[in-house]
């Protein structure tokens, strides 16, 4: 048996098929479906089914599985240490972004500037970044396929993740000026009940805003009416610009929307209850494997403004 009939093992299942599989290994598909009939022959059993549109691992391979993975993650280990102790900084980093966090303007924390700075003193390092929901996310990194992520937080974060909030802004309903909304203010804001009836323009599910409120549309009694989704909040705002319904962003998002968008929008806090969006820097609560995944957290955290999210 061979480590690397095992990662091909591995990335197969992950990946739902031999092709995809090869591309993330940068091996043709018959090599690694070569590999992988090698590594049943010696086995004995079958692992994987291959009868449908999707790879799956049969019940044997669903249990050889963890043993495949558990054995690929000692060897990384045993490399990650021993270059650890020659004081060479190497390996790999898996970094979750929630869309538009590398880019966004959070007070204090460049998330850019934060990897630029890193990746000088340690050029060795890969960073492989990815942008999902944060709810995948938060996922991910507990079954340890992320080592940090910066998410959106729609309350707690769960077991076994600890997080340091870096931007907490209120939320605001985001409408054209002419909107009735806007003659109904009070303040200069909207209770939460004002947005009952209304179509919303919200990020999707499985983000930390569209938790808050959905949440707090629930307390209140009504399910929002989502009729527009996104993934950046400054689309949110020129569709609200559109006049396609209200949309619901993090202040200060208006003002990205470009002149035009901006120009004939207004931001009504929400109020009754006031409703916080929070994006957080997020690990494991025992720490990344790795001394490289360490350091870029020990970093980010050092420049990072906020605090840790109870």
């Amino acid at each position: 048996m061979e480590l690397a009939q095992l990662r091909y093992f591995v990335a197969v299942v992950e990946e739902g098929g031999f092709t995809r599989a090869g591309a993330r290994l940068h091996v043709s598909q018959p090599g690694v479906s070569a590999q992988v009939r090698r590594l049943e022959r010696e086995l004995g059993q079958r692992l994987l089914d291959r009868s449908g549109r999707r790879v799956t691992p049969t019940e044997t391979g669903e249990a050889v599985l963890s043993y495949a993975r558990a054995a690929l993650a000692a060897v990384e280990g045993v490399r990650r240490t021993a270059e650890e102790f020659s004081g060479l900084l190497r390996g790999r980093v898996a970094l979750g972004l929630i869309p538009g966090a590398a880019g966004a303007a959070m007070e204090g924390f460049d998330m850019v500037e934060a990897l630029g700075d890193f990746h000088d003193e340690h050029p060795r390092v890969e960073i492989a970044l990815s942008e999902d929901t944060s709810e995948r996310m938060l996922a991910a990194l507990l079954r340890g396929e992320l080592d940090l992520a910066v998410v959106g937080l729609g309350g707690e974060p769960p077991a076994g993740i600890s997080c340091q909030v870096v931007l907490d802004e209120p939320l605001v309903a985001a409408v054209r000026a002419d909107d009735p909304l806007v003659a109904r203010s009070v303040d200069g804001g909207i209770p939460l009940a004002a947005l009952r009836e209304r179509a919303l323009i919200s990020l999707p599910r499985g983000t930390g805003i569209r938790g808050v409120l959905e949440r707090a549309c629930a307390e209140a009694g009504f399910a929002p009416r989502v009729e527009f989704e996104a993934a950046a909040p400054v689309v949110l705002v020129r569709l609200a610009a559109r006049g396609l319904g209200v949309a619901v962003v993090p202040s200060g998002a208006e003002s990205g929307a470009g002149p035009r968008a901006g120009a004939g929008l207004c931001a009504l806090p929400i109020t009754e209850p006031a409703l916080n969006g929070r994006v957080a820097l997020a690990w494991r609560t025992a720490g990344p494997a790795g001394p490289a995944a360490r350091a870029l957290l020990g970093r980010l955290r050092a420049q990072a403004p906020g605090r840790p999210a109870p």
